[in-house]
């Protein structure tokens, strides 16, 4: 009897994610212990070795960071161990560009001797989050990350999830990887030292997902927009932790944490948000090119008859009243061919889910629908319309 030409055994196993997400003030304040009791959860005989990557923009606004992360090290020096200095490295989007960088942060790894139990802390807004995140995923095949997001778009949002990544080839996180931090730290003291602009544009994620998971949130935005405006300290702190908790009740039951799917219900107001940060060369924040491109979808939503009218316009109210702009002159930009090039977007967008497009769209407040098309003169009217919002006589 002939041996079957092919012969096929599979492999199964489960691996269980689980990693704190802990609020607090004062991170490196000598007597919080937070940030020791994390690197010490599952050995607390053993000094752990650590480093720090640090944002310079939040080096900047708070002077004294290194010198505390140096003195909370030595303080704690039975349990924990700084393996070098802190290394300070340009924030924003420039950071998931340069590639030289990324290999001096992997040759920084190298040199400090980490191995898979030692961890590499990030501490920043969330292009260095996703930066730092990659080096840690793909060094030693995984070193144990630790996330300080110092933003209100991190704290909310991007330092909470699962995913990292590096631009290339002119497309956003087109390099990275599915890998879950260790833990995530987030010190409300840091949105204190935060310009204006950008304790603004972290708002838009909180609309955001109030738009497609939580209606009573989106209510309660809507109550304390003049507290919000104003950055009050506990509107501003209740805003971030019930935006991370919806963020996160997405991402672990939302049943595809790794997107292998289609769906991507966090993503939305983002196809025309990501082309808007390339096409303005990222002049715009991603949470303002988010906010544009809710404000987007939000009127494409009442045109294809998804969402009731009137809808759009209280979205666009209450971004507003946050302190958003809902108008990039890129939107008119069109290619050398005469195509709109914000289309590119859709386009792109598609290609990441793997030729199948699934947007996602609101049917109320408060309840996202996914749609497997789009109108492209759809677009262009909802373009028309928030250009015409920003015309003198619209006011």
């Amino acid at each position: 009897m002939s041996a079957p030409l092919t012969d096929t055994v599979f492999q199964s196993f489960n691996v269980p994610f689980r990693f704190p997400v802990s609020f607090t003030n004062g991170l490196f304040n000598i007597d919080n212990v937070t940030f020791r009791d994390t690197l010490q959860a599952r050995d607390v005989h053993k000094v752990h070795r650590f480093i720090c990557i640090v944002d310079d923009g939040v080096a900047a606004a708070c002077p004294t960071l290194l010198d505390d992360i140096r003195h909370y090290a030595a303080t704690h020096s039975s349990h924990i161990k700084l393996a070098r200095a802190a290394v300070v490295v340009p924030g924003g989007e420039s950071i998931k560009n340069d590639d030289e960088l990324r290999e001096h942060l992997h040759q920084i790894v190298m040199d400090a001797r980490l191995d898979r139990h030692a961890y590499i802390v990030a501490v920043g807004g969330g292009a260095l989050l996703d930066t730092v995140g990659f080096v840690a995923a793909t060094a030693h095949r995984g070193i144990r990350h630790i996330r300080v997001p110092t933003t209100v778009l991190a704290q909310n949002d991007s330092g909470v999830g699962v995913k990292n990544g590096v631009n290339r080839y002119g497309q956003k996180n087109y390099l990275g990887t599915f890998s879950p931090p260790y833990a995530v730290l987030s010190d409300y003291n840091f949105i204190q030292a935060l310009p204006d602009r950008d304790k603004i544009a972290g708002m838009a994620e909180a609309v955001k997902v109030a738009l497609i998971r939580d209606r009573c949130f989106f209510d309660w935005l809507e109550k304390h927009h003049s507290k919000l405006a104003k950055f009050d300290p506990d509107a501003m702190q209740y805003m971030i932790r019930r935006c991370a908790e919806l963020h996160m009740h997405q991402i672990g039951h939302g049943g595809d944490p790794f997107e292998t799917g289609n769906a991507r219900p966090l993503d939305f107001g983002h196809w025309a948000a990501h082309r808007l940060e390339t096409l303005t060369r990222y002049t715009l924040r991603h949470g303002e090119a988010v906010a544009i491109g809710i404000a987007l979808d939000a009127r494409y939503s009442v045109l294809a008859n998804l969402l009731e009218p009137g809808a759009d316009d209280r979205i666009c109210r209450l971004l507003d009243r946050l302190g958003f702009t809902l108008w990039d002159d890129a939107l008119l930009q069109k290619d050398d061919a005469g195509c709109w090039s914000l289309l590119q977007g859709l386009r792109d967008f598609k290609e990441h889910l793997g030729g199948d497009l699934c947007v996602t769209l609101l049917h109320e407040l408060g309840t996202g629908i996914e749609s497997d098309r789009m109108d492209e003169s759809i677009i262009l009217n909802a373009i028309d319309w928030l250009h015409y919002r920003t015309l003198p006589l619209a006011a």
